[in-house]
């Protein structure tokens, strides 16, 4: 039973720069959605959770589309770069990151909104304004249910098989991940063991599930010591 190294560290690493990215992108639509008043609620929630119920390979068919060297998206990352993020470990990890943000945005939303407001208030009311009130009050009170959804993202990115598939290909040392590299063994296409990779994966999603359902557990219940604490 042999576990494919190359593919088990690229699969660490687009999830890493994939959760990277859903930090970046999710963590303030979660915090607008949460504390703003958004026109068209519906709609902007249903285009913020489209993802999760898309099959990826569709998902991953729109982000070839719209990163393709022919699209104006393509042509500016090309323009930047130097290079198209298709059929690359950036690709990857941008396809990645578009099936794992969600969850990293509903849990982070929940986190912000559970927040008790006049917490918010006192704090502008002292003199910070709203991003000093997000970094210093908001962020430590929710930081376990964010820290939850970014291990879910993690999760979820590693796991990731259609929208990787259709954006970067399956080109083994440079965008073959570990679910790739399962089916590739399987099939007996590379020559690998299936069932050391599909065991290493099981066992990296126990975990993840068991710290991410831990910290949701203890979030409220810290939220509230914390509320009484201040």
């Amino acid at each position: 039973m042999t576990v494919d190294g190359a593919a088990l560290f690229l699969s660490l690493k687009v999830s890493a720069a994939a959760t990277a990215i859903s930090i970046s992108v999710g963590l303030p639509l979660a915090w607008l959605s949460a504390r703003r008043r958004v026109v068209l609620r519906p709609l902007f929630d249903g285009l913020l959770l489209m993802p999760l119920v898309l099959p990826p390979t569709v998902l991953g068919y729109y982000l070839l589309v719209a990163l393709g060297p022919r699209s104006p998206l393509g042509i500016a990352i090309h323009t930047v770069l130097g290079h198209s993020l298709v059929f690359t470990w950036q690709g990857a990890a941008v396809a990645a990151a578009a099936v794992s943000c969600p969850l990293l945005l509903l849990t982070a939303r929940a986190a912000f909104a559970s927040i008790d407001p006049d917490l918010l208030s006192a704090a502008q009311q002292l003199g910070a304004n709203e991003l000093q009130a997000v970094w210093f009050v908001a962020l430590p009170l929710a930081r376990r249910g964010i820290t939850a959804g970014i291990v879910l993202a993690f999760a979820r990115a590693l796991g990731d098989f259609g929208a990787t598939l259709m954006v970067a290909g399956d080109i083994p040392g440079v965008t073959r991940t570990m679910p790739l590299a399962v089916y590739d063994a399987y099939y007996g296409t590379s020559g690998g063991s299936a069932l050391g990779l599909v065991l290493l994966l099981t066992a990296v999603a126990f975990v993840v599930a068991g710290a991410a359902g831990w910290l949701g557990a203890t979030s409220s219940v810290l939220q509230r010591r914390e509320h009484r604490s201040l």
